[in-house]
Formats: C-alpha cells, structure tokens, sequence
C-alpha cells in the first residue's frame, strides 16, 4: 500500500522561501517512481509544478516555477521536497504530492496519470 504524506506547508510573505516534504512508504526509490508536486489554488485547475524519477534523480519544472523551485530526493528517507524560493502570491495554493509506478516528463501536467496521493499542504503567500 502506497502512502504518501506532505509537511512543511505555511504562510510567508512575498520573496520568502519554504521546504515542502513528501514522504512515501510502500515503495522504496530503488524501484523507478515518477514523484510530482501539484497545486490547487481556489477556483483553479490542479497544477504540475515539478516531477521526479526516483530512481535516477531526473527532475522537470513547469516553466511558471523554473528557476525558484527545485525538487529533490532522499532515497535513504524515502522522501521527495520542494525548495521554493522567491515565493509570490500567485504560488498560493494547496499542494499535493503524487506518485505513479511509470510516466514521462509530459505526464508533470497530467494528474489523471498518478495514482497514488498525499492529504496535501497548504501553502499561502502574502504580498
């Protein structure tokens, strides 16, 4: 059984950064997993923000985060994050952690492709 479960969300006023952690469990990251961030804000569709092959390290961003955010992993931990810096406003949002036994990078704005989710971490940025 797949689990997957999101920290380290908040408030932070504009030019801030935070660290967000995925931690799964039911797989390790020796076997190769696609690991995405996501974002939901109120009234919007889910966003891909940045995807993950466990196994080798491969990371893809969406081009409205590239360069602030940086995903990475902790094979020992068994934990994905997400380093966001120069946070905005507009990157306020719920976000989720999801995982899929298979994908490519097409599949970052693909939700529909993952199958496994995390409760998801509140992130609000105030200007």
């Amino acid at each position: 059984q797949v689990q997957l479960v999101e920290s380290g969300g908040g408030s932070v006023q504009a030019g801030g950064s935070l660290r967000l952690s995925c931690a799964a469990s039911g797989y390790t990251f020796s076997v190769t997993y696609c690991m995405n961030w996501f974002r939901q804000a109120p009234g919007k569709e889910r966003e891909g923000v940045a995807l993950i092959f466990t196994r080798t390290g491969a990371a893809a961003y969406a081009d409205s985060v590239k360069g602030r955010f940086t995903i990475s992993r902790d094979s020992a931990k068994n934990t994905i994050y997400l380093q966001m810096d120069s946070l905005q406003p507009e990157d306020t949002a719920m976000y989720y952690c999801a995982a899929a036994r298979s994908c490519s990078v097409l599949d970052l704005r693909r939700p529909e492709r993952f199958d496994y989710w995390g409760q998801g971490t509140q992130v609000t940025v105030s200007s």
